[in-house]
């Protein structure tokens, strides 16, 4: 951890606001260092070593005065900011970013990657940015990617994976890249976010059940090797949920609704801790056992809130498109200050390096030219 406690405090003191930190050694730096410029908005991000790569809606990335072409996937070096070679081009939005091994998966609105037919997800390779053949018919859209237990799965709002009947949720393997027949869960609406486990897979999201279970409402978790509901993982989810991370200690999600909010649950689903916040919570990730999120939202209550709470009788501090929550729920003192209506669209850690990298719509952090993308750590 680069910052003091006492520095922390300090942080806390100049937002305007008493706040109840988090240990320090828990929370990244709040500087962003210097990287590329991104002319369109960035959706996804995925870490592969000192690589990171970026997926959107841009098409030119610019650094150090210089300008590079670049059709809505990039790469960068982490320690340097520097543009890297990588360079397939996507002929639409790329949504979500994982990376298993050498294998880049994207999942997004393009139906063709460097000029091959890739119908909403493919497989790139890691260094050469060549396209893999994982092709595949999706009837729909695919929003969002997750990798683990041998799969890559992937949702959205989709009806059918190559003539095959998957409501919004598929699973394929990471060695033959075949649709997982066996893995058979489906979501009666719009699938946002997924994250995985050894054993389940956490899904959020839109819909109002999930295999034909009503009690699956907006958050639920599945087998990862079935796709079968776990039913002792029974959340109330209180509004659309945007995110969704997981770690060993429980389930946590960015949601919408009357003043966003970031939500910690227990692998049964009981709620841990609420925060709210003036404005939709997008993006939520989890670090050491802090809690990451960014929005559009302005405002912090200064104390943890309840599920249900409109408000904040405490009061409310500044915390501009970017905040961190410790293991309680409580406020750190991590500010970085993002600007621009929308705002963050996506948070993505990589804690062997303890970096955190920012997506989204804005044009500055902490009061320095970062166009739609930033880097801590």
């Amino acid at each position: 951890m680069r910052k003091s406690s006492v520095l922390i405090a300090l942080l806390c003191a100049l937002a305007g606001g008493t706040v109840t930190t988090a240990p320090p050694a828990a929370v990244a730096s709040p500087r962003a260092q210097a990287t590329p410029s991104f002319n369109g908005t960035v959706w996804a991000i995925a870490f592969r070593g000192d690589v990171v790569y970026i997926g959107g809606s841009f098409t030119a990335v610019s650094f150090r005065g210089r300008s590079f072409p670049r059709r809505r996937l990039a790469a960068l070096d982490a320690r340097t900011g520097a543009v890297l070679p990588w360079q397939p081009a996507a002929n639409g939005t790329v949504r979500a970013l994982a990376v298993a091994g050498s294998a880049v998966y994207a999942a997004g609105d393009f139906d063709t990657v460097s000029r091959l037919r890739r119908d909403a997800v493919a497989r790139i390779d890691a260094t050469s940015g060549r396209v893999a053949g994982f092709a595949h018919r999706v009837s729909g859209q695919a929003a969002t990617l997750a990798i683990g237990n041998g799969r890559v799965y992937v949702g959205g709002s989709f009806s059918s994976v190559d003539g095959v009947e998957r409501r919004n949720l598929a699973a394929f393997s990471h060695t033959t890249g075949a649709l997982d027949r066996s893995w058979r869960a489906s979501a009666g609406g719009r699938v946002r976010s997924l994250a995985v486990t050894a054993g389940r897979v956490y899904l959020g999201g839109e819909f109002h059940q999930v295999n034909g279970a009503r009690s699956a409402d907006r958050l639920a978790a599945v087998s990862a090797s079935s796709g079968a509901l776990v039913a002792g993982f029974r959340p109330q989810a209180p509004a659309n949920v945007m995110d969704v991370a997981a770690d060993a200690r429980g389930v946590y999600t960015a949601t919408g609704g009357p003043g966003g909010r970031a939500v910690g649950y227990s692998p049964s689903g009981a709620v841990r801790w609420t925060h709210l916040f003036d404005g939709d919570v997008h993006t939520i990730a989890v670090m050491g056992g802090t809690a990451y999120v960014g929005g559009h939202f302005d405002r912090a209550c200064r104390h943890t809130s309840t599920l249900r709470q409109l408000g904040c009788p405490g009061g409310y501090t500044p915390r501009v498109k970017l905040a961190a929550l410790d293991g309680r729920g409580r406020l750190t003192g991590w500010n970085p200050r993002a600007n621009g209506k929308v705002g963050t669209h996506v948070l993505t850690t990589y804690p062997a390096r303890h970096r955190i990298a920012a997506g989204g719509a804005f044009t500055s952090v902490g009061g320095a030219g970062r166009d739609r993308f930033a880097l801590f750590g």
